[in-house]
């Protein structure tokens, strides 16, 4: 570590001079632009029912799991190339192309199923391939949000910023739904504002109005930025780092834990992808509940809620843990393994928790449990990707993202299948199942969804104690 690593800001104001904040104003607009990400996410599984009944689906929202997968297997697909051009070309270029790209075919999505005169403007391929294009749109977002913050941040600052930055993108996802009940389902206390349509649109603007501020305001690295002082620049000591229009390297292949990382984050992105897509409708069927329930658009954002609590928690204790043993490996490590194995302990019991509020606390204590690792196991790709972070959380976050493709299919497949199943038990259609039956039928394959949670959750533990980044970087941060 160079002498200029471990100056601290006390030191550099005792030599004459104070350094500017201007990295806590990209990690504001890093925050900003992760609740948009979120809300722009979550807010297509809250109007899944509005849209399957809008086109007609008879397998009602489960019909619409190639969409929830083409969104997933497009992240996926481009998440390495655009993590590739972040470390390229820098974080800048790349991050607006992203943001408008991804508010486009939100704003798009809202048109579906609208009738223009005697055109029905598209159906459910349509949705699937607009999917696909915001996922290929947004591809890249949070490894472009990692160089940007290596390029910005002293290594003692990583997992912090992390931290905080999911944070901010839980939080907007838990928000969602309730956001929605205000605007477009309406509630008891305030009409409804919007419709379906209308609240897309909205979402799409919003993303274009932030990437007009980060243009005007964000730069590729502190050098490139008028506004911060030597002492800034000494502090965030880039110097020794390849900030953008590098050749990018790809041995980091041949590195082992790069796979278990990736497998690791495959289950994870497994296990936690249900509650931005099929959870909003789960809790309609079991519960008795619709969409403009107070109380229940606070149930349906209860786990990523928690889990924005967690992601900030997460990165604090892993600073704390860090300078009590020596090793932030090892206190990585630590925090990884007890947060996975919480969540798989929690959805133990979440199937069969007799009231709705006990299967909301369940199911957000898993969400907190899994999201402590958050942090940690991205600044662990920052530590594993060293000169060129971006592709490595991009590598990682495509075999993520497949985990996220896998779960949407599976669930919906699951879910379906169990509905044909019954019917085909009483000699009669899905479509013409009474509505009990066809509750039973739906509650009963989302039990066998629940069952591979545990699982994939108990494998990602597992993962955690192979994954050991270098001998040689055993350092504390």
């Amino acid at each position: 570590m160079s002498n200029a690593q471990v100056l601290t800001e006390r030191g550099i104001a005792e030599a004459g001079e104070r350094p500017t904040g201007i990295r806590y104003r990209v990690l504001f607009l890093l925050c900003l632009m992760s609740m948009i990400t979120y809300l722009d996410r979550v807010c297509f599984g809250t109007a899944a029912e509005s849209l399957a009944k809008e086109l007609g689906l008879e397998g009602g929202v489960a019909g619409l799991r190639g969409a929830f997968s083409a969104f997933s297997i497009a992240y996926a697909i481009f998440e390495i190339p655009t993590g590739w051009l972040g470390d390229r070309l820098g974080p800048r270029s790349t991050i607006l192309r992203i943001v408008l790209w991804w508010s486009f075919f939100t704003c798009l999505t809202g048109l579906v199923g609208l009738q223009v005169g005697s055109i029905v403007l598209g159906g459910v391929t349509t949705v699937i391939v607009l999917r696909f294009l915001f996922g290929a749109g947004e591809a890249g977002a949070y490894p472009n949000i990692t160089r940007a913050i290596h390029n910005w941040f002293p290594e003692k600052e990583w997992a912090r910023a992390q931290g905080a930055v999911w944070t901010c993108g839980r939080l907007a996802g838990g928000l969602t739904p309730l956001i929605w009940a205000l605007l477009v389902s309406g509630t008891a206390f305030s009409p409804s504002l919007l419709n379906w349509r209308g609240a897309f649109l909205l979402f799409g603007v919003i993303g274009s109005i932030w990437a007009v501020a980060f243009y005007y305001s964000f730069r590729d690295r502190p050098e490139e930025h008028a506004r911060v002082n030597d002492a800034e620049r000494r502090m965030i000591d880039s110097s020794t780092r390849t900030l953008g229009h590098g050749k990018v390297s790809w041995s980091f292949l041949r590195d082992y834990n790069i796979w278990v990382i990736c497998l690791m984050y495959f289950c994870f992105n497994y296990g936690w992808y249900f509650n931005v897509t099929y959870l909003p409708s789960y809790m309609n069927e079991r519960f008795a509940l619709d969409n403009s329930s107070l109380l229940g658009a606070i149930y349906k954002g209860g786990p990523l809620w928690a889990g924005a609590i967690a992601c900030g928690l997460g990165g604090w204790i892993a600073d704390w843990l860090t300078r009590r043993i020596g090793n932030r490996f090892t206190a990585r490590r630590i925090i990884c393994v007890f947060g996975m194995s919480g969540a798989a302990l929690c959805w133990v019991f979440a199937p069969t928790a007799s009231s709705m509020h006990l299967f909301f606390v369940l199911i957000s204590t898993a969400s907190f449990c899994s999201d402590l690792t958050m942090a940690s196991t991205w600044a662990t790709c920052q530590d594993l990707g060293e000169r060129q972070p971006g592709v490595v959380a991009a590598t990682m976050n495509t075999i993520g993202t497949f985990g996220s493709a896998t779960a949407g299919w599976v669930t919906g497949w699951i879910v379906e299948r169990s509905m044909f199943v019954r019917a085909e038990e009483l000699n009669t259609t899905v479509k013409e199942l009474a509505a009990p039956e066809k509750l039973a039928a739906s509650l009963a394959g989302y039990q066998s969804v629940f069952q591979g949670y545990v699982f994939v959750f108990i494998l990602a533990a597992a993962c955690w104690f192979i994954i050991n980044p270098g001998r040689n970087k055993s350092k504390a941060a």
